[in-house]
């Protein structure tokens, strides 16, 4: 039987037809910043340096070097601003209201200019079809704040959802971190192999997908599918993946997509929509892993014999 308390409460509705137009503007508002950050971080293997994080009250870029100091940038979920911070002290907090991303943009780089932070980034977002210049873009104007605060309610659950799928696994594995290109929150695993070179990669794809991993994450409604959901996949995808039984019942695999999805609106309905997720996430894994025949045993470990997963006594 359905959980009423936790639909209403715990896990909102994000239908994609409400949110989309905030949600399109908001893919265009986290690429601005998510840039900032891409010039301002060293290189990471796989991309690893440019995505935002989820944090306790939106979404940040993490403390960036700039000049002998610390800034940081986060969109603000609860109040609805965007905060630019500085080590010094300085700081500047501009309201997240229905306006262009030419206008934000504009208002983006008058605060950088106002802290004295000068940062170059490329000024066309990437990853969607048409894409317009920011300065250029009024098509994209508006911002629900009641969405905007349920898409980070949604957010904070996979964040802590993916941590602890995260806990019993060894090898390499990536943060769960908030890809602005595509709109997603994201934790990968590798197996520790090299991939062969992909067909026609460009110079992210390529990077992004040198090594054999399994992938998780979810996307609010994004890139045609308009429906949000989680989602899992392995590249290179092993023979047979389609075939492979996942739970919960809900979870299917997408043939056009090539991967494993679990809709957002059948883990409302879960009584337990958190263990259906993290059902989801180990049962999609180990499909992928079984298949491409990962060394398991060596990249994982036994959360009831490790004592790093055991709890200290009195905490």
């Amino acid at each position: 039987m359905t959980n009423p308390k936790n639909i209403s409460e715990n896990w909102p509705a994000l239908d994609w037809k409400d949110w989309e137009p905030t949600a399109s503007t908001l893919h265009m508002w986290t690429q601005i910043v998510g840039k900032t950050r891409l010039e301002l971080t060293p290189l990471q293997n796989h991309w690893w340096n440019v995505p935002l994080y989820v944090s306790a009250r939106g979404l940040t870029t993490s403390a960036m070097f700039y000049k002998g100091e610390l800034l940081d940038i986060e969109f603000d979920f609860v109040s609805h601003d965007l905060h630019f911070r500085l080590s010094s002290g300085a700081n500047i907090s501009v309201p997240l209201r229905p306006q262009s991303v030419a206008d934000f943009y504009r208002e983006f780089q008058s605060c950088l200019a106002a802290l004295r932070v000068d940062v170059a980034i490329h000024p066309v977002p990437v990853e969607i079809p048409n894409p317009i210049p920011f300065a250029e873009d009024r098509t994209h104007a508006s911002y629900d704040p009641e969405y905007a605060h349920r898409f980070w309610r949604v957010l904070s659950h996979a964040d802590r959802l993916f941590r602890v799928f995260s806990t019993d696994f060894l090898g390499k594995i990536s943060p769960v971190h908030f890809f602005w290109g595509s709109f997603d929150l994201a934790v990968t695993r590798f197996s520790g192999r090299p991939a062969p070179p992909r067909a026609g990669a460009d110079l992210i794809t390529r990077e992004a997908y040198s090594h054999e991993v399994i992938s998780a994450g979810f996307w609010p409604g994004n890139g045609g599918f308009g429906t949000p959901a989680f989602y899992c996949y392995a590249a290179p995808s092993p023979a047979g993946l389609e075939k492979e039984m996942i739970r919960p019942r809900a979870g299917y695999f997408d043939t056009k997509l090539g991967e494993f999805l679990l809709k957002y609106d059948d883990v409302r309905a879960e009584v337990s929509p958190g263990e259906a997720v993290l059902k989801f996430l180990q049962s999609t894994y180990e499909a992928g892993a079984n298949l491409a025949q990962w060394d398991r045993k060596a990249l994982e470990r036994d959360p009831t014999s490790d004592p790093m997963l055991q709890k200290p006594k009195g905490r």
